[in-house]
């Protein structure tokens, strides 16, 4: 009986641990050539079901998408990062609209490119969230071949 109770402990204990390691946001990165000097760098999330990510521009938290590209003389980033219409949704508790993406959600950068073939490197910086918790702040590094 000992042994039984011990098992189902471990599997309980098990499963926890797993569950709090969850990603509820998974990344996509791909390039495509507009002109033989630039391109469009497309940078994905894909959010499980209830899940979110705050928007570039979400205002009076810390928590907005950001993203960072390593510098170099091989591209030239033209403009900044763009994001199409978001959720905008008040906020009780922070006494704010709140804009963020559901579901899944593509950013484009354009770039102006100074080598024919290249490879963009940088980082994302988001928060997900749902309706019962946020997941700390995670930083997730990228690089984007361009051929």
């Amino acid at each position: 009986m000992k042994k039984i109770l011990l098992f189902i402990s471990l599997v309980f204990i098990g499963s926890s641990a797993f569950a709090q390691l969850e990603q509820p946001v998974t990344w996509s990165y791909k390039a495509k050539r507009t002109s033989k000097t630039e391109a469009i760098l497309y940078l994905k999330a894909t959010m499980s079901e209830k899940w979110h990510i705050y928007s570039l521009h979400v205002k009076g938290i810390p928590a907005k998408t950001t993203f960072t590209f390593t510098p170099s003389k091989d591209f030239v980033l033209l403009g900044q990062t763009i994001e199409p219409k978001p959720i905008s949704k008040y906020d009780q508790i922070l006494k704010t609209n709140l804009t963020y993406f559901e579901k899944e959600v593509t950013f484009t950068q354009k770039v102006k490119l100074n080598k024919s073939t290249t490879t963009i490197k940088g980082m994302v910086e988001f928060m997900a969230c749902n309706d019962k918790q946020c997941l700390p702040s995670d930083a997730i590094s990228f690089s984007i071949p361009i051929k």
